[in-house]
Order: C-alpha cells, then structure tokens, then sequence
C-alpha cells in the first residue's frame, strides 16, 4: 500500500518531530508512506470570512497540485465521517482489496481547507468534533494508520 500525507505547514516542535519520526519507522514495514508538506499562507490573526477563503484556496492550490491523478483522497474535516480505529482498519482493507491501494491523507491549515479540496476528496474523516492544532493532526493520523495496519494483521498493540 501507498500512502501519501499532505498537509500544510512545517512541524517545528521538537517532541511532535520525534513523535512523526517514530510512526514513520513502524509504518516502514506495511506500506510505502511519503509525506508532503505545503507551505501555509501567511496571515494575520484576526481575518474576516473572506479572506480566511483566500488563505483556504491558495492553500488549497497547493495541496491539490500535490495530490496525483488516481489516488483515493481522504481529507480530514471535522464536519466528516468519525471512524473508529477499527472501521479504519477495514476501509484501508477494503479499499487494497478492490485496487484502491494509493491513498492520500490530507491535513489542511488552521483555517481548514478550501472548497476545491473537499470537492477532490473520495472520503470525508473527523477524528473529533473537538479542534486539535494541524500539527497536531499529523502525528494523530500516522498512529492511527500504524493502528489500522496492527489491527488488519491481528498484530498486538491496538486494545
């Protein structure tokens, strides 16, 4: 399986860094995983509707010239689907099974992600009606893709 992450923003804390390296290293054994990031548009602090939609859609150009033709494109959302880890695991599965093996994460920026993104995505996920930092997110996604994987192959670590 393939599996490609894009997500907007550079990590720069230290412990999510080490976090993101150690999930790379498990998941080296069940799937070829490449992480792209995008740079995240500069903005002020307060903005008005509209030109949180800009930042959204230069982001989002962005994001989306990163995601190749023929992918299966699940963008992280809070107004998605919410999965448990299980029911990832069986997607992921399901979707292997039926030639759908290259698959692309997609985290967006702190503004979320534009219009067009959620147009591309096959598949909408929400790991919570709660608000986490995009940064964040990233190393949350790789566990639970790690999960996923222990999980398919009845391997100990998910309980």
């Amino acid at each position: 399986m393939q599996i490609q992450i894009v997500s907007v923003g550079k990590i720069k804390e230290k412990y999510l860094k080490q976090g993101i390296e150690e999930f790379e290293k498990r998941l080296g054994p069940y799937c070829k995983l490449t992480m792209d990031e995008v740079n995240d548009e500069q903005a002020p602090e307060q903005m008005s509707e509209k030109e949180k939609q800009q930042v959204t859609e230069k982001e989002g150009e962005r994001i989306l010239h990163k995601i190749k033709p023929g992918r299966n494109v699940i963008v992280l959302d809070i107004g998605g689907h919410e999965w448990s880890s299980e029911k990832l695991a069986e997607k992921m599965e399901k979707w292997s099974l039926h030639g759908h093996s290259q698959l692309t994460f997609v985290i967006g920026g702190s503004n979320g992600v534009s219009e067009a993104v959620l147009q591309r995505a096959d598949h909408k996920l929400s790991f919570s009606n709660m608000t986490f930092p995009h940064q964040l997110m990233k190393l949350l996604l790789l566990e639970q893709i790690y999960r996923a994987f222990k999980i398919q192959k009845g391997e100990p670590y998910h309980k």
